[in-house]
């Protein structure tokens, strides 16, 4: 029985061919995804481990709030019992710009500046490959990879940008070398007062990090220096738990790109599984008599079923194999696209783990047996003299009628937990219950399918059939005479468009969201923000006020500290608020000049804060400051919770890390908005960060991000549509082998060859764009049900795109078309006769 599964593999290899790709396709995103992420893991371990290897214990601030470490602890550390040396942290975020004035873009790799040591203390000192060590304020070195990979040159003078400092200018006198250099990095070192001078703000470090004398271990030596310290704003870690929250940090990021293509690899194979499923059923029905004569020899039920079995584990290997090899190509490739798009990953060879090989070949392996399970049986129960008797036999009635009771069922679940879902207050319940109902929902529609597919077909048929006369009604009878084998094929489709259909639903609710929240809140004329990864230097808004028809700028910058007894996250405003943001003061007035604090109201009516309330807000190693409640204002996303005046933000910052989030603009009366643009472009031009755009185009700019991640998605989504034209390829080419007999007699009464052509393109058509109109009415449906769960985050205006939904259903009847090319030009070319004499 063995010999005989192989042997049907080898004599049908287009048919493998098809099946294997379906497989192939979804668990080549399964394994990229793992070899990918397990290779960018590894890098920043790799990384982590040579930065950090040195350290024996490391101390930070005990809240994720304030200003950090005084820098008195440093020298208490330093008289520890044990401790060898202590190293502060003096390092920040800075935007460098070369001598022609072009600002370098690192993409997503870390552009940093720090101070330049001397001598080794926990770290290793970097090596000076070339120039000379910084000595004096104006100096600095660079590592060697950015000097290659930006063409930054010893003698060259570049600007350095810092946010809360002046532009400063240094001229590169070495090139120095790490071990974690890689990815695009760029680390200006000055010296160390100029260091201590642009990136701390005189009082405190981030961090501090210390190596152990010889012979004391990392926990005595953390246990002494919090016995030193004793107190709950410092934090002390061991090196080796130092190395551990930095690997999984990195592992948190991944997790979430790992799950993004694990989940679009597991729709591939599920799209594919519905394929292989169609491929083995027709296989059985074609390989009727053939299995009868099996039986009739011999062999028994279990024998024929594991036949077709191994058939099907057979091709899943096949495929699941060339699936790790396509995985390992994905992976390469996709890094190199990364690379390519400037977005700074770390270098490094693919790895490749036991358990990525282990989870491909199973997963595709146990798909395809899955799918291949029904026919199998189906195949094991073939009675051998009415097998032989008859060329084709349809599935049984009864079969079609559990499964659509079965599908009733499982619909009456999906809709009242999606009822649940849309009635919940909650954001976390109602997606969670919306996501359940949409599970149960396919599910539903797939066990409902096959009596959908006449109710749909049927009457689609009639109207797109109508110019085709005979040829027509013939698509049509064909595409519906077996209804699960059209159901089938036509659901792989389904999947794919219900999930591209649900995501433009969003993306255009969230678009049409962000252009109300401006449209409706913001009056600004112009909006002051930087593309970097950095924050709005303070000089940008000083600038702008003096340029000519500016009538005021309002500065908006994200503030976190205590309030009362728990630590909230509010905003501070410097300027005039309703010239620029349409605000509803529901009691008091909008200033937040002094120590005033304006609150929403659902702030007020949760806490209980009234105006003249009086709050104290503090963050550690800062004089607490004192509020009073000025304004109760309607809820509103682009203020927040609450807010208070500069004054206090700057109070309770350090120095180092003042900036806006963003300046907004509002011009004179009569001004001329373009005289003053080009003002605002030429009073920020120097400072090389800051971007100067309207309204109109701040909301493109966040349009343009949403697009984006929709682009992505959509992309990857085409795997499972691609995947799905696939099927209807491979169920047309079977159908067509199938129905041969019938082929040629209808050749011998006198239907042309593009008549025949013809009639398998409409049957294609119509399972096409049936598959396209249930997707679509899942996916819109869900879509807008997502949307409403999301309110509550600002998805408050629900967009449905009917124009993309129409052109969904076009290119769906297109590509039932393309995908008939093939089997219909084969039908055409059947001999009458002899497939009338075949048997």
């Amino acid at each position: 029985m063995t010999s005989v599964g192989l042997r049907n593999l080898r004599a049908h290899k287009v048919r493998l061919t098809l099946t294997l790709v379906s497989v192939l396709l979804g668990t080549a995103f399964v394994a990229g995804s793992l070899v990918f992420t397990d290779t960018l893991k590894r890098s920043f371990d790799t990384i982590f481990a040579t930065s950090d290897k040195d350290i024996d214990a490391r101390v930070e601030p005990g809240h994720d709030y304030g200003p950090g470490l005084p820098i008195r602890v440093a020298d208490e550390v330093a008289r520890v019992p044990g401790v060898r040396v202590v190293e502060p942290a003096i390092e920040g975020e800075v935007v460098v710009v070369d001598d022609s004035g072009k600002r370098i873009d690192t993409g997503g790799a870390p552009s940093t500046a720090g101070a330049w040591r001397g001598r080794r203390l926990v770290h290793d000192v970097p090596r000076i490959v070339r120039g000379r060590a910084p000595a004096r304020t104006g100096e600095i070195v660079v590592n060697d990879g950015a000097s290659s990979r930006y063409h930054l040159h010893v003698g060259e003078r570049v600007r350095v940008v810092v946010p809360n400092a002046a532009i400063t200018t240094a001229r590169v006198v070495g090139l120095y070398h790490v071990r974690f250099d890689t990815g695009g990095y760029l680390g200006a070192l000055f010296t160390r007062a100029q260091a201590l001078s642009l990136l701390t703000d005189g009082r405190t470090y981030r961090a501090i990090d210390v190596a152990a004398t010889s012979g004391i271990s990392e926990t005595t030596l953390v246990a002494r220096i919090r016995a030193a310290t004793r107190s709950e704003d410092v934090k002390v870690q061991t090196g080796k738990q130092v190395r551990a929250d930095d690997s999984h940090g990195v592992s948190s990021t991944l997790s979430v790109f790992t799950y993004l293509m694990l989940g679009f690899g597991l729709i591939a194979l599920l799209v594919g599984s519905f394929i292989i499923y169609n491929t083995f059923s027709m296989i059985v029905a074609q390989r009727q008599r053939e299995l009868a004569l099996l039986r009739a020899i011999g062999a028994d039920r279990k024998q024929v079923t594991r036949s077709v079995l191994v058939e099907a584990a057979l091709v899943g290997l096949l495929g699941s194999a060339l699936g790790l090899a396509g995985g390992l190509g994905l992976a390469s490739g996709l890094h190199a696209l990364l690379d390519a798009l400037n977005v700074g990953l770390p270098s490094g060879g693919l790895v490749i783990a036991p358990r990525t090989v282990v989870v491909a070949l199973l997963v595709g392996t146990v798909v395809t047996v899955l799918a291949g399970w029904t026919p199998a049986r189906r195949a094991g129960r073939i009675a051998p003299v009415a097998a032989m008797r008859e060329e084709w036999v349809a599935p049984a009635p009864a079969g079609l009628r559990r499964r659509t009771i079965a599908g009733g069922v499982v619909g009456i679940l999906a809709a009242a937990v999606t009822v649940l879902g849309a009635t919940a207050s909650r954001t976390g319940t109602a997606t969670s219950l919306t996501a359940l109902g949409l599970v149960a929902a396919c599910a539903a529609a797939m066990l409902l399918s096959p009596v959908l597919a006449r109710w749909v077909i049927v009457p689609l048929g009639r109207v797109l059939g109508r110019p085709f006369g005979p040829v027509g009604r013939l698509a049509r009878t064909n595409a519906v005479r077996n209804p699960r084998r059209t159901a089938a094929t036509a659901f792989a489709l389904t999947v794919g468009l219900t999930l591209v259909t649900g995501i433009a639903v969003l993306g255009a609710s969230m678009k049409s969201s962000l252009d109300k929240l401006f449209e409706n809140n913001v009056t600004a004329d112009y909006v002051l923000t930087t593309d970097v990864g950095i924050p709005l230097p303070l000089a940008a808004a000083e600038r702008a006020r003096t340029v000519p028809g500016v009538a005021s700028v309002t500065e908006l910058q994200g503030i976190q500290a205590r309030v009362d007894d728990s630590v909230r996250q509010g905003t501070a405003v410097d300027g005039p608020l309703p010239v620029v943001l349409r605000t509803t003061m529901r009691e008091g007035t909008s200033a937040t000049t002094g120590h005033r604090m304006i609150v929403s109201k659902k702030v007020a009516h949760d806490l209980g804060w009234t105006i003249g309330t009086r709050h104290v807000l503090s963050v550690p190693g800062r004089t607490p400051i004192t509020v009073t409640v000025g304004g109760v204002y309607a809820d509103d996303r682009l203020i927040g919770p609450w807010a208070v005046g500069g004054d206090v933000y700057r109070a309770l910052t350090p120095r180092n890390e003042w900036g806006d989030d963003v300046a907004l603009v509002r011009a004179a009366p009569h001004t001329d908005q373009e005289a003053l643009r080009r003002g605002l472009n030429a009073a920020t031009n120097d400072l090389y960060v800051v971007s100067v755009r309207n309204r109109t185009q701040f909301e493109g700019m966040l349009a343009s991000q949403v697009n984006g991640l929709l682009g992505l998605l959509y992309g990857l989504l085409a795997l499972a549509i691609v995947i799905a034209v696939l099927g209807i390829v491979n169920t047309q080419a079977l159908s067509v082998v199938e129905r041969r007999r019938e082929i040629g007699m209808l050749r011998a009464i006198g239907m042309q060859r593009k008549q025949v052509r013809r009639t398998v393109y409409v049957e294609s058509l119509l399972i096409a764009v049936f598959g396209a109109v249930l997707g679509l009415g899942l996916g819109l449906t869900f879509g807008s049900l997502f949307t409403h769960a999301l309110r509550a985050v600002g998805l408050d205006a629900l967009t449905v795109p009917w124009g993309q939904a129409v052109l969904f259903v076009v290119l769906a009847a297109v590509v039932g078309i393309l995908a008939a090319l093939v089997p219909a030009y084969r039908a055409s070319r059947t001999p009458p006769l002899e497939a009338l004499a075949s048997s």
